[in-house]
């Protein structure tokens, strides 16, 4: 019994080094795979796949670009500092098909429409890239993704054979409106997102970089042609819906960013009420207001100057999140007024003026859930202003 094991073990081992050298059958299929979002934050965009099975050879393979260790080297540290390591992950298709399953999240599949050699060239493709020595790549979540990366292996293999198609694709949108309409915009994990992304991510996207984002890969493929026998037809030959779910929903919390960041805010405003009433100053209130918004300015400037986050530089949040005022926090807690107190604060009026101006511009999309506190920062600044202006 063992001699058979050992022999069966022996056979996959050989079996999987040899398979760059197979040769697919008249009988293969090579398709896009597309799952739905998930529950959590990083499931939201979805997942794109290769899927390649061949029933002659008994191959069903899944070739999936979406893979990371949590183990890996330094995986913290790169991941904050943007080098992203992820890698080629190729294994059974039934294995894949089992965690969605017990997620409930859709699977739909769409098989191309491609000649015995064509399929054979993207295997060959995959085969090497899957190879230990090749499977990982810098991952960008807007440009280098698992999504884009059937984009480009379709136009690697295929050339100008293929014709990608925008029809019904609403034009025009940069990459932030897309990503936002895929996270619901009053949670914590869109605020965190758009709060440390800077203004590339409102450029104007090509439709071919719409495929950052799953759903575009479906849709553009879905439109696509390919010139097939000297005549131009679709890309995709037929559809099929692997598992059949209801779309699900991120999760959410009650205590929403608004929610919070208005009641924050009524609680400043109010104060600020009783201080312009009793001409004094709350200096717990000025402390934890320039405390956090500088925190908040030297995390921006961070991820800006000193990580390799494509997406994280000229970041306009650091207009209310200003990294000196961490400075100014102490200084307010120990000074009773300060020459240069007065001026500092019209430097922060003016900065949160300018806001409003990138925001309808379209120069870069703010968290819209921090409207609240833009609102106490300019009132309570406004209030510092004229409050040691008639100190000095």
């Amino acid at each position: 019994m063992k001699k058979k094991y050992l022999i069966y073990i022996l056979f996959l081992f050989f079996a999987k080094s040899s398979f760059a050298q197979l040769q697919l059958s008249v009988y293969s299929e090579v398709s896009i795979i597309t799952a739905g979002p998930g529950t959590e934050l990083y499931e939201a965009f979805g997942h794109s796949a290769l899927r390649i099975k061949d029933p002659v050879l008994q191959l069903d393979l899944i070739y999936n670009y979406g893979m990371f260790d949590f183990n890996a080297p330094n995986f913290y540290s790169n991941f904050t500092k943007g080098k992203l390591i992820y890698k080629l992950g190729r294994y059974r298709f039934d294995y894949f098909l089992r965690g969605y399953n017990a997620d409930k999240r859709w699977i739909k599949e769409q098989v191309l429409n491609l000649t015995r050699d064509e399929k054979q060239a993207f295997f060959t493709y995959l085969e090497k890239n899957a190879a230990p020595q090749n499977a990982s790549y810098f991952y960008d979540p807007y440009f280098n993704n698992c999504a884009t990366k059937l984009r480009d292996i379709t136009q690697e293999v295929l050339g100008d054979k293929i014709s990608w198609n925008d029809e019904d694709i609403e034009a025009n949108l940069s990459f932030r409106q897309l990503m936002n309409r895929e996270i619901p915009w009053n949670t914590w994990g869109s605020f965190g997102i758009n709060l440390a992304l800077g203004s590339k991510l409102d450029q104007k996207a090509d439709f071919k970089e719409y495929m950052y984002l799953p759903d575009y890969v479906y849709l553009i493929f879905k439109n696509s042609t390919i010139k097939l026998n000297n005549k131009n037809t679709s890309l995709v030959k037929k559809e099929n819906t692997i598992l059949q779910y209801d779309e699900l929903e991120q999760n959410t919390s009650l205590l929403s960013p608004l929610l919070i960041f208005s009641l924050l805010s009524l609680l400043g405003l109010f104060v600020t009420f009783k201080d312009c009433k009793n001409k004094v100053r709350t200096k717990a209130l000025d402390f934890i207001l320039l405390f956090v918004t500088g925190i908040i300015g030297a995390l921006i400037v961070f991820l800006w100057f000193f990580t390799d986050h494509s997406t994280t530089p000229n970041n306009f949040n650091v207009l209310w999140g200003f990294a000196p005022n961490l400075i100014l926090a102490f200084l307010l807690l120990k000074r009773r007024n300060s020459a240069w107190f007065h001026k500092y604060f019209i430097v922060l009026i003016g900065f949160l003026i300018v806001i409003p101006m990138i925001w309808i511009s379209g120069i870069q999309l703010f968290p819209t859930s921090i409207i609240p506190l833009l609102i106490l920062f300019f009132v309570r600044y406004l209030y510092l202003l004229t409050y040691f202006k008639t100190k000095s």
